[in-house]
């Protein structure tokens, strides 16, 4: 699904190098210069609280980028986003632990693991669709799951993996701010990867399969090769992303992966908006915040220690109801707030009138 430009914006493009830029007007490269000022000054403006929480957020969106790209861009539906998270967090865990593997090894070796899952999970996509499709992938959940925790089990690990914080270029990852950066560039990177992927041969088949797989194949799109690839690329980006979770927590336990991880997921690129890669960084902030922002509310009523013991299911109550609200309000998410926003200020002090409306 192609996303068109803003509506009366005023600008024109006249050449196919200022159509496939990645920043094309001055507007563009102030805002872009300006949001890097800022995600550079974060870490030296916030306390150790904030600084975790987006740390948090860029993990997410490695996570949600990926899961994008599968089933907002690809249209196949997986809800194996957890297991494989947990597959690239136990491939580091397991070789850090066994045979102390530096980070060198581990983060290629997770994107192996992924890529191995991608295709054995991929081929069901060859037969099957939708629901019978999501719960063939839900089945990647639990064997990943089952499997960790025969290891955990076996090796007498009963609070989990400890994984050493790992060293880069001689730099040993303890400090929150250098966590920050390190993540920062990691989803940088797999921003970059996505854009230029849907820019390309791939890309523009994934598309066209969403749209209608039949039709593609007529056109001549190899439907199973593309299907394999979105779901091999998927599950490498997520492993990847399994990896700097384990180092970035220095733990890994099956606890951490149940099923409401995929569900929060799913949930990312249904809030963020589907078929948009901003979409899917918008809701990852959202999911990850969100459970904070009812908590430090539940906060502010009076006799909250009675509460106490129900902020849990207070904050599932509430992520349920949201997703309800923005499936039956918003289904653009949050990326079409954010586009009509853009719309009313390029258009202001015009008022837009819709068509629909005969003008009136």
């Amino acid at each position: 699904m192609f996303r068109p430009a803003p509506r009366a914006s005023g600008y024109f493009r006249t050449a196919y190098a200022q159509d496939t830029a990645l920043v094309q007007t001055r507007a563009e490269k102030t805002s872009l210069a300006c949001f890097l000022i800022a995600l550079a000054v974060l870490p030296f403006a916030v306390g150790p609280f904030l600084l975790d929480l987006a740390c948090q957020v860029l993990l997410a969106s490695i996570g949600a980028l990926s899961l994008m790209l599968l089933t907002g861009y690809a249209g196949q539906i997986s809800l194996g986003h957890a297991g494989l998270i947990a597959a690239g967090a136990f491939t580091t865990g397991i070789l850090a632990r066994e045979i102390h593997a530096p980070f060198w090894l581990t983060l290629p070796a997770s994107a192996l693991t992924g890529v191995v899952l991608g295709f054995i999970f991929g081929l069901p996509s060859l037969r099957l669709r939708g629901l019978y499709l999501a719960v063939s992938t839900l089945a990647l959940h639990f064997i990943v799951i089952y499997l960790g925790g025969e290891y955990e089990t076996k090796r007498g690990f009963s609070t989990g993996i400890v994984v050493e914080p790992p060293s880069l270029f001689g730099v040993t990852l303890r400090d929150g701010r250098a966590w920050y950066f390190v993540l920062l560039a990691a989803a940088a990177a797999c921003l970059l990867i996505c854009i230029n992927l849907l820019r390309s041969r791939s890309g523009r088949a994934w598309l066209a399969i969403h749209t209608r797989e039949t039709v593609a194949e007529a056109l001549g799109i190899h439907i199973a090769r593309y299907k394999l690839l979105a779901f091999i690329i998927s599950s490498a980006m997520t492993s990847v992303a399994g990896c700097l979770f384990a180092y970035y927590r220095g733990f890994v336990s099956i606890e951490a992966f149940d099923l409401f991880l995929s569900i929060q997921y799913v949930a990312m690129i249904i809030i963020g908006g589907m078929g948009s890669l901003l979409g899917a960084i918008l809701g990852a902030a959202f999911v990850v915040i969100f459970p904070y922002v009812i908590e430090a509310l539940l906060h502010l009523l009076p006799n909250v220690q009675r509460l106490a013991g129900d902020i849990f299911a207070v904050n599932y109550a509430s992520f349920g109801v949201v997703m309800i609200l923005f499936l039956i309000l918003e289904p653009l998410g949050l990326v079409g707030i954010w586009r009509r926003v853009q719309n009313y200020f390029l258009l202001w002090p015009f008022k837009q009138r819709s068509l629909a409306g005969g003008g009136k």
